[in-house]
């Protein structure tokens, strides 16, 4: 299963970012006096007791940004919010309760997650009384911390451990969920009939016909799948109507719902705006993917496919493992392949390998081309474990995790993505520096 996600939210400056360095124990988010100083969102590993979670720092509840970047601020809250499997809701002790604190609550009313409620800033335990205000918000497990007299940590990570979805390593069979999504008029709902064999979408040569996202149960030589069509979309600017607004919303949240996103083009059109807005909240999921091109049988005989694989090569140079299918979903060629292939990715995504395979791997990449110098000193990479799938997850251990440079971290993932299971689905690689009490060192002994 995936690495459980904790997302820390609040209104402004009640120190989220500050709680955030506490937890993670290292100097990761700025933290500032100033109003909005978080407003993308920031993400690290936790581990307690042997549990791994995702925490995540985002921007403050209803500021409004002085760099008219408040929609971009909101839609990276929303994200981590909907991701969300626990949620701490920050409050501020020392300023009490505040109308904004109210607000943050009612966006959280619909959210059936566990909540937590983390009154900062109580430095001494007198403090404490002032919290109990805030059992009038009625939502959430009320806690009181300061970061900065270094309270209560340990209870709070606890209250978090018994609220993560407990790991199921035993399910071993389960119904895929396909997401098919792509810009208007691309010929989805037309491939989900076929996939159903029947015509349960209406399909029309009019865009836009498909307003909400829909789920088709079906089976293919006897394993079950879920197929979720959504909305055809178009640029932002040409969103006129709430049901537009709706359908880029309903399709991320197919997108976030899937095992697998099959992204749709149309062979006749280029690649657009929203295509590319589409991949990136595929990327931004670590969602496996097929490019799929649709309605092939109108230009076979004219392209190569090759021209339009270089093409996409070009346009998604991040998702270059990502496979490319040609189909034409009127008819249904193709289609079977498409489903199946599918079905590798999901089980590639579901893959777990053994430490011992995966630090003899790490060892030879490493042999084979050295971590350039950082600062007049060799890096050194200690072991590596895989703590979860959907996506595979791996944590490096290493002595200083900023030593490393980008291109050296996808050349790590590149040897993993061509000699591991995961040669077609993303993988999530952390780099972690190596606790003092930890001597563990497989790689270089």
């Amino acid at each position: 299963m995936p690495v459980p996600q904790v997302a820390i939210v609040g209104r402004p400056n009640v120190g989220k970012s500050s709680l955030f360095n506490w937890l993670a124990r290292r100097r990761l988010a700025i933290v500032d006096d100033y109003e909005g100083v978080t407003r993308d969102r920031m993400t690290t590993l936790i581990e307690t007791e042997d549990q791994f979670f995702e925490l995540t720092d985002t921007g403050g509840l209803g500021i409004e940004d002085p760099d008219d970047l408040t929609a971009d601020v909101r839609r990276q809250i929303e994200f981590a919010i909907n991701s969300a499997d626990v949620i701490l809701l920050v409050v501020d002790v020392q300023t009490g309760l505040m109308p904004l604190d109210q607000l943050v609550v009612e966006r959280l009313r619909a959210v059936e997650r566990p909540v937590i409620l983390v009154a900062n800033k109580s430095d001494q335990q007198h403090h404490d009384i002032h919290a109990e205000e805030f059992h009038r918000l009625g939502r959430g497990h009320l806690i009181t911390v300061s970061t900065t007299q270094n309270r209560n940590r340990d209870e709070l990570l606890e209250l978090i451990r018994d609220r993560l979805p407990p790991s199921d390593e035993t399910a071993n069979v389960a119904t895929m969920k396909l997401a098919i999504v792509g810009r208007r008029n691309v010929g989805k709902s037309t491939f989900v009939n076929t996939l159903a064999e029947t015509d349960r979408m209406i399909v029309s040569e009019v865009p836009g016909t498909t307003r909400d996202s829909v789920d088709v149960h079906f089976e293919v030589d006897g394993q079950t799948f879920i197929a979720i069509d959504t909305p055809g979309l178009r640029k932002r600017k040409s969103q006129r109507t709430d049901l537009e607004y709706y359908g880029m919303h309903r399709a991320q949240r197919s997108i976030r719902r899937a095992d697998v996103v099959l992204m749709f083009f149309d062979a006749n059109e280029t690649v657009s705006k929203v295509d590319k807005q589409l991949i990136g909240y595929v990327i931004e999921n670590y969602k496996p993917c097929i490019f799929v091109i649709n309605k092939w049988d109108l230009l076979h005989d004219t392209i190569p496919t090759e021209r339009w694989v270089r093409y996409l090569r070009r346009q998604f140079p991040t998702l270059s493992y990502a496979p490319i299918a040609f189909i034409t979903g009127q008819t249904g060629k193709n289609v079977k392949a498409l489903m199946n292939h599918s079905s590798m990715l999901f089980k590639q995504a579901r893959e777990r390998v053994s430490t011992g395979q995966l630090n003899r791997l790490l060892r030879s990449a490493i042999e084979a081309h050295q971590p350039p110098l950082y600062q007049n000193r060799r890096p050194k990479i200690y072991y590596a474990t895989q703590v979860a799938t959907e996506p595979p997850t791996i944590v490096v251990m290493c002595n200083d995790p900023k030593a490393f440079s980008n291109d050296y971290q996808r050349y790590l993932m590149n040897v993993m993505r061509d000699h591991l299971k995961f040669g077609e689905v993303p993988i999530k690689m952390y780099l972690q520096k190596r606790a003092r009490n930890d001597e563990e060192d497989v790689i270089n002994r």
